[in-house]
């Protein structure tokens, strides 16, 4: 994470996983996300090109990756991964990448399509978009700072 950020311009916020990533956008100045979409993962090169394409179409300053950790706030093996994948995607797009808590974003995503009373089907469609865009929303709530050490709820 780097101090000097922009404070304006779009952010990709994602909520990985290792056979779908739920993506949102949001806007800094504007303070609000929205769901993308879920984006099924391929294999590198294509993944590469999908997020290189989304960053330069968005005109994204910043990723922002949901960091999965346990209720104490220590990191799980998905933490690692989605650090990995964090560095990854900094790396194949050149936008910046933080980290920020996603405890119960998939929870609450699924709650919000429960009670909207879709189908299992239409509830999985849009599962991971709205996990990001909840993660996404917190962290611009948060006043857009990244947590490179989440640490307890308790």
């Amino acid at each position: 994470m780097t101090d000097l950020q922009p404070q304006r311009g779009r952010i990709g916020g994602v909520d990985y996983g290792t056979v779908r990533i739920g993506v949102a956008i949001g806007d800094l100045e504007v303070g609000m996300a929205s769901p993308h979409e879920n984006y099924t993962r391929r294999n590198e090169r294509l993944d590469a090109e999908y997020f290189a394409t989304l960053a330069r179409e968005e005109r994204l300053v910043r990723w922002v990756v949901g960091l999965p950790v346990h209720l104490h706030g220590g990191e799980s093996q998905k933490s690692l991964e989605a650090r990995r994948f964090g560095d990854w995607l900094t790396e194949k797009t050149g936008v910046p990448t933080e980290f920020y808590d996603e405890r119960y974003t998939s929870s609450q995503a699924e709650e919000i399509l429960q009670a909207a009373n879709l189908t299992s089907k239409r509830r999985k469609a849009r599962l991971d978009a709205l996990a990001a865009q909840i993660m996404l929303t917190a962290y611009l709530e948060s006043g857009a700072k990244g947590q490179d050490d989440p640490g307890s709820i308790s």
